[in-house]
């Protein structure tokens, strides 16, 4: 159970995704004067070291964020399906940088004014950061080893009251801040799923916080790997949504084929995390077009392989 540590993926292309609609969502629901309430149910560290030896193991941010940060500069290209329209319309005209994009990647600057991304923030960090002085932060993070971190990470931030951090299960007792007195609220689910029973936990615990807070902004990180309960969750999630009268939105980018090759020796190799998905409960109206124009981007400049393609549906 408590194998999983997010330092060995931090800046990853799932990051990439999260954080990406993790700041869109939040820049809307700011804009509001009332306090905000904001719940992270599996906080991990909050800060990594991208040069640190965890993240160096995996190099999976080079494929990710540092990837995206040295091509900032690049033009983006279209999106698959408008590339011969855009062609014969414009053959020099390049589109710009999705504002989505450009948004995440400004919040990666903040956390490393030098250039590059030598500390990445996660979601407490990224989320802390935009925050104003009235609005509260719930973490939850059961790892020993990652709470500690997690506690250390926070107490530099001296930001007294603003932030909690709890030891315990969020499935368990996130709801527990669920209405909050301003009856403003966005609450981050992410666990690793590395045990089969997080699914249903993400589904159980969904139903049970709409039931309190019908009116919060729920988001939920998944990855699309070859299991049946991944490809089910999001189904389950739009049927849990649709059945209370709420809207949702549906958000993949998949970087990579999820089929097992065979090294030259003969060995079977696994393709690592090919794909991830965010699907939002009463998501903001702003984020459908702000990750319509950033998801092509995303997909052609994070492509591994030309299995590379994302997917936008919404509903509600």
């Amino acid at each position: 159970m408590f194998s999983y540590r997010h330092a060995f993926h931090a800046g990853n292309h799932a990051d990439v995704l999260k954080h990406t609609v993790l700041i869109a969502t939040l820049d809307h629901l700011l804009e509001k004067e009332a306090a905000l309430t904001v719940v992270d149910t599996h906080a991990g560290a909050g800060l990594y070291r991208l040069d640190g030896d965890y993240a160096g193991t995996s190099g999976e941010a080079a494929e990710g964020v540092l990837r995206l940060l040295a091509d900032k500069k690049a033009p983006a290209a279209p999106a698959p399906a408008a590339k011969s329209a855009a062609k014969k319309a414009a053959p020099e005209a390049e589109a710009p940088l999705a504002d989505a994009i450009s948004r995440y990647l400004s919040v990666i600057h903040d956390f490393n004014p030098k250039g590059g991304a030598r500390i990445y923030p996660g979601s407490p960090f990224i989320v802390q950061h935009l925050l104003r002085d009235h609005d509260k932060l719930k973490l939850f993070e059961l790892h020993p080893t990652d709470a500690r971190t997690l506690d250390a990470n926070i107490a530099q931030l001296e930001a007294g009251r603003q932030i909690a951090v709890l030891r315990e299960d969020g499935f368990g007792s996130a709801t527990k801040f669920l209405p909050p007195p301003s009856r403003r609220a966005l609450v981050l689910m992410d666990p690793s799923y590395e045990i089969k029973s997080d699914y249903g936990r993400v589904l159980d615990f969904a139903a049970e916080a709409l039931k309190r807070f019908a009116t919060g902004t729920y988001a939920i990180w998944y990855p699309i790997i070859p299991r049946p309960e991944a490809h089910d969750l999001p189904r389950r999630l739009k049927t849990l949504a649709t059945k209370a009268g709420k809207p949702w939105l549906h958000a993949t980018l998949t970087v990579k084929s999820s089929k097992l090759t065979t090294t030259p020796t003969g060995e079977t190799q696994r393709p690592g995390l090919p794909a991830s998905g965010m699907f939002l409960i009463n998501p903001p109206y702003t984020l459908k077009p702000l990750l319509a124009a950033a998801l092509p981007q995303l997909a052609e400049r994070l492509a591994q392989d030309r299995n590379a393609t994302f997917s936008l549906d919404a509903g509600g």
